[in-house]
């Protein structure tokens, strides 16, 4: 399990989420908590005990928009990161980060930022199922390229198992990747598409927009946010038995490689061997 404070941790979290709470509550802007957020909220009314991040998602419209103004709609020290809004970011999907906090999830990649709520974009999706398939294929290539593209090259040794991501980093550019994943997430239109799609579950996930509905309120640590409208709907199909706690064995949890409460990320000082200050999202 993780070494630091999860209580502190779910605390500035949690502060996070109240702030774009209110953003897209002034401005008009639909979201819904998500995945494990979701199953909290429905199973705990708040944090999964052990974990130690959050999840939202927006529709591509209501996505766009919040990462084209959070310049000026969020409170500082947040700030918005992903691919729509740093040229350097290594995700397919976005963050809102306190920008007074230092945290670095992996060791071996070179993204450094401060701690956040992970914001999903959802996009539309066809109903040929083979067109689901290439679809997620894609989107899948294109993210794990952007992992590579930021990973250390040694991180299994300085032998063969260096030459793929080697040879990755040397023929593809970020900004080529990012595009690539960019036009991937936009094949189907949101607006038109009866089905959408969840990145995390693949074809699973795939699942009608309806099933999102109306954003409904639902209790989150004895705050009100938005939650999806057939809640029970959603985590059957994304976690089955979902009131269900799992073993201590299953109880996830990320074990952030650095974490710093008080450290803004811009300020920290990156001294990993791999890192390439020119690459690197400081």
């Amino acid at each position: 399990m993780a070494s630091y404070d999860i209580d502190i941790l779910h605390e500035h979290i949690l502060q996070i989420l109240l702030s774009v709470d209110k953003v897209c509550s002034e401005h008009d802007l639909t979201y819904y908590c998500w995945a494990g957020t979701m199953l909290g909220a429905i199973r705990h009314k708040g944090f999964i005990p052990w974990d130690d991040d959050m999840d939202i998602c927006m529709p591509r419209p209501d996505y766009d928009r919040l990462m084209t103004h959070a310049h000026e709609w969020l409170p500082q020290p947040l700030e918005a990161l992903s691919i729509e809004t740093d040229a350097s970011y290594p995700g397919g999907f976005g963050k809102i980060v306190d920008g007074s906090t230092t945290l670095i999830e992996r060791e071996h990649s070179d993204y450094v930022g401060g701690i956040y709520i992970d914001v999903f974009p959802i996009d539309g999706m066809t109903k040929n199922k083979l067109g689901q398939k290439i679809a997620v294929a894609r989107y899948k290539a294109m993210d794990k390229l952007l992992y590579f593209l930021h990973r250390d090259p040694y991180k299994h040794g300085h032998g063969p198992s260096s030459w793929p991501v080697l040879l990755i980093q040397k023929l593809f550019s970020h900004e080529w990747a990012r595009k690539q994943l960019r036009a991937a997430y936009l094949a189907y239109d949101y607006e038109t598409s009866e089905y959408v799609l969840d990145y995390d579950d693949g074809v699973n996930g795939v699942i009608p927009k309806t099933m999102l509905g109306t954003p409904q309120p639902v209790t989150f640590e004895g705050h009100m946010v938005m939650g999806v409208e057939h809640a029970d709907a959603y985590l059957r199909n994304k976690y089955g038995d979902y009131m269900v706690i799992p073993p201590h064995d299953n109880q996830r949890q990320h074990n952030f490689f650095y974490l710093d409460y008080n450290l803004p990320f811009r300020q920290y000082e990156d001294k990993r061997s791999f890192v390439n200050r020119d690459n690197a999202s400081q």
